[in-house]
């Protein structure tokens, strides 16, 4: 595992060894109704047992390492502008600000600003792509019905 740190970012690469390795953790922890525990030692009498947010996180991690995925890990403030949140959301500030005024995305001033909470941006992003999803489904459906081939 090679990591390169520059300007408060970090980028870690992983080889094809450490790839296998994670593959076998997933394979070993397989599909679990009770979550995994995550216990580290630093020393004879000296565990921690990681809190379950945490083990997520890392067992996620894991699972995307397996996959050979490319993996980016950031926090997201609580609170954004209208800018960034219609970055989130793939937009235009104006469309945003449209779905702001017809109420369609919550919003609340500080000040004469428009903040966005980022979980409301993240649940009205996740319910796009269920609609989008679940439009392209249905055209999928018809096609099929329809008999229309590439």
């Amino acid at each position: 595992m090679a990591t390169l740190q520059r300007d408060g970012r970090a980028a870690v690469a992983v080889t094809p060894r450490e790839i296998e390795q994670a593959r076998n953790v997933r394979a070993f922890l397989g599909d679990r109704s009770t979550p995994a525990a995550v216990t580290v030692g630093a020393g004879v009498g000296q565990d921690l047992t990681l809190p379950p947010e945490l083990t997520a996180l890392l067992l996620r991690l894991v699972d995307l390492v397996g996959q050979g995925c490319t993996v980016t890990i950031g926090s997201i403030p609580t609170e954004v502008t209208t800018t960034v949140a219609a970055s989130m959301l793939g937009m235009s500030r104006p469309s945003l600000m449209k779905l702001v005024r017809e109420e369609k995305i919550p919003s609340h001033k500080v000040g004469s600003h428009t903040r966005l909470y980022s979980k409301d941006v993240l649940a009205f992003r996740r319910a796009q792509l269920e609609r989008q999803s679940k439009a392209f489904e249905e055209l999928r459906a018809l096609e099929e019905e329809w008999g229309v081939l590439d």
